[in-house]
Order: structure tokens, then C-alpha cells, then sequence
């Protein structure tokens, strides 16, 4: 930075490789590296440009590559053996032995169970917030109304309320039972009030008592899709915009979830939730495209629950009415799935839609029953010897 040539002080540099700690530095890297690996017969995911997939005959492995952090998988020793001996070669990489860490995330196996937990990013979180001693709370959010953005007056350190804001959506990686709040929470980051900050010390303070949590993925015997999904109709006290959630099951394994505040103010709440199905839709198309790629394709119609029977009504009727007519046309692609018999909208009863504790503040058996319902368990006991 600042070099200038004495004879040719008017000339830049003209750089035939790039350099660590450049803009341009991970594309060269992440380029150079898919090139390496198309040539051993990987071929590159498109629903994950970060995901590369090598089937032959039986063999078959799966490559998993952030920057520099890669999770390689296969069939069989030997395959594996034979792969990291060729990207050894070519890289400067070393075998870590199986998966333990990766970004932040701590990976323990147990038989033919996995637990992924970021109880030691959570206790970090809690001391950069100075509440190492605050006493736990049961839920991360109350059933209060939603905050507005005129919540009280302004806070005095917005610069450490986002700081915050962003480490707790980090977390929500590994901890889908406060991704609610953490959104309700960071909606406020560009001008925080003493209410907003407030609201974040209670997500800091159910983490005291839930650091240990983590997410258990078990080997299933099914391989069906089942979604939940909900809203919450003009919740938002600024925007009167509605808030939609689902989740994902994979067998009996949650893989993906979601709480974001809907783009359009809906007229009803039949809009909103069939704008709330219209996403776990989409949500399911990927995921199913996914499968396809690794190998592992579907048979069966992926179901969603909803709790709204006009949103039901309206993702198999093709008939317009005049109470519908004015929603999008992109949200009817729905029915074009169900036609096909990719999807399933079924009925659920309100006090089993577990997508709720995605949408809104719960009482605290509810939000407890519907938490062990997202696969997050204590950290399995040790059973070595003292």
C-alpha cells in the first residue's frame, strides 16, 4: 500500500497472481481449486456452488469447501485415502482425522450419532455482554407485544448492540429455538432504542441457561421431507408486515429452518400464511434438487403442515375468488408443485404447529415442548473411565 516507483512514479503495479489478503485473493484461490478438482472427476453442485460430488460406479465422496476449511466424505478408506493424496500433492492441506470443529461449530460422535454444538461461542457471547453472572430466564423472548421502532429512548452503544446482534445470528446455526427473537432483535440494529437492547439481554440471559444445547442429527431409517410452516398476521407494529417461519425435517432430523419478516404487507391472514407455505415450498424444491444431485433422489411427496385451512384450500384449488385474486402470481407456484405430486398441504392442529415458536413469544411449556420437537438436546454423557 503507498508503493511508488522513483522513475515511474505515475504507474501501478500490474499483478500476474494474486496476493493473500487482496480483494480478488478467494475467488483466485476458490477458481484454482475447482479446477483441481473437476480434474479428479468431481463435478460442482449447482444448488451449492461450495459443494462438489464424485460418483463412480460405487465409489462416491462429497467435498465441502469454505475458503480454506474443507469436509471431505466417502464410500469407502480407500477412496479416501486416494483422494487426499492427490490434493496433498497439489495443496499445502493436512488431514485433521474425522470431523471435530469446523467454522466454530464442535462436532461429537457418538455410534451413529452426531451433535453439533457452539456452547463455547455462546459463553463467549455472554462475556463480551458482560453477563457472565446475570441470573437465566426459561424463554429467549416474551409474549408481549412486538416491539416498535420507537421503543424508548435511544441506546447509548449501538456499536455494541450490532456487534451482539450479529454474533447471536451466527448462533442461530446450531440454536433454531431463538432464531425468532434474534430476528425480532435484529430488525432494530440501524437505530437501537433501550427496549430493543433489553430485549437482547433476555436472548443473552436464556443462553446462560442453554449454552450446553445442540443439534442432534441421528441416522434415520426414512427418507421423507416434512415442513412446518406458520405467520403471524401484520405483526409488525411499524410495517404492519406479517412474520412467516417453517422448519424441515429430513426423516426425523431437523436440516433447515427459518424466521424472516415477509417482504408485502398481506389483506388477510389466508395471505400470509399461503405466502409462509409459498417459501417452506420453495425451501423443499431446493432441498429436493439437492438430493437429486447427491445421488438420493425422492419418491414420495414432501409434506407441509400449516394451520390455516384457507391457505390450504388455496395451494389445491385453482379456482380465483374475489377475496384472492389480488395475490402475486409468483406465490401460486405452489399449486403447480401439488399438481405434480411433489407437495403434500395437509391440516395441523395450532397446538402442534411447532413453526410457531418461529413466529412468536410462547408461554414457557409451550416453548419447551416445541424445542425438544427441533432436535436440540444436552451434549451425550461420557461414558469413559474415570
Amino acid at each position: 500500500m503507498g508503493f511508488r516507483h522513483r522513475e515511474y512514479p505515475d504507474h501501478v503495479c500490474r499483478l500476474r497472481k494474486s496476493l493473500y489478503g487482496l480483494k480478488q485473493a478467494p475467488r483466485a484461490w476458490y477458481q484454482r481449486f475447482t479446477d483441481f478438482v473437476l480434474t479428479l472427476g468431481f463435478c460442482q453442485s449447482r444448488c451449492d456452488n461450495s459443494l462438489f460430488i464424485y460418483h463412480h460406479g460405487a465409489d462416491t465422496a462429497y467435498l465441502l469447501i469454505y475458503v480454506d476449511d474443507i469436509i471431505l466424505t466417502t464410500s469407502s478408506d480407500r477412496l479416501r485415502q486416494s483422494l487426499m493424496g492427490s490434493l496433498s500433492g497439489e495443496f499445502a492441506m493436512k488431514d485433521l482425522g474425522p470431523l471435530s470443529y469446523f467454522l466454530g461449530i464442535s462436532v461429537t460422535r457418538t455410534g451413529d450419532q452426531l451433535f453439533l454444538t457452539q456452547s463455547a461461542y455462546a459463553r463467549d457471547i455472554i462475556e463480551r455482554a458482560g453477563m457472565l453472572t446475570c441470573n437465566p430466564v426459561a424463554t429467549p423472548v416474551d409474549t408481549n407485544s412486538k416491539l416498535s421502532m420507537d421503543s424508548g429512548a435511544d441506546f447509548d452503544n449501538p456499536t455494541l448492540f450490532r456487534s451482539l446482534a450479529g454474533a447471536l445470528q451466527y448462533l442461530t446455526f446450531t440454536r433454531p429455538d431463538i432464531i425468532y427473537a434474534v430476528q425480532q432483535v435484529c430488525i432494530h440494529m440501524h437505530a437501537p432504542k433501550v427496549d430493543h437492547w433489553n430485549a437482547l439481554k433476555r436472548i443473552i440471559r436464556y443462553l446462560q441457561g442453554t449454552s450446553h444445547l445442540g443439534l442432534t442429527i441421528d441416522r434415520s431409517t426414512s427418507s421423507a421431507l416434512l415442513a412446518y410452516t406458520d405467520a403471524d398476521w401484520v405483526g409488525c407494529p411499524d410495517t404492519r408486515r406479517s412474520t412467516s417461519g417453517y422448519c424441515v425435517y429430513f426423516g426425523s432430523n431437523l436440516i433447515s429452518w427459518s424466521s424472516k419478516r415477509q417482504t408485502t404487507i398481506s389483506r388477510s391472514s389466508a395471505e400470509a400464511e399461503y405466502r409462509g407455505v409459498a417459501n417452506v415450498v420453495a425451501e423443499l424444491c431446493w432441498i429436493r434438487n439437492l438430493l437429486l444431485e447427491l445421488h438420493r433422489p425422492l419418491t414420495r411427496a414432501s409434506i407441509v403442515y400449516c394451520d390455516n385451512i384457507s391457505a390450504i384450500y388455496l395451494s389445491g384449488n385453482p379456482v380465483q375468488h374475489q377475496r384472492t385474486k389480488h395475490i402475486e402470481l409468483d406465490i401460486h407456484f405452489v399449486r403447480e408443485q401439488v399438481q405434480r405430486g411433489m407437495v403434500r398441504v395437509l391440516h395441523v392442529p395450532s397446538r402442534f404447529q411447532i413453526a410457531d415458536i418461529f413466529t412468536k413469544g410462547l408461554p414457557r411449556v409451550l416453548f419447551e415442548d416445541f424445542r425438544s420437537s427441533l432436535s436440540l438436546r444436552s451434549p451425550p454423557a461420557s461414558t469413559a473411565g474415570v
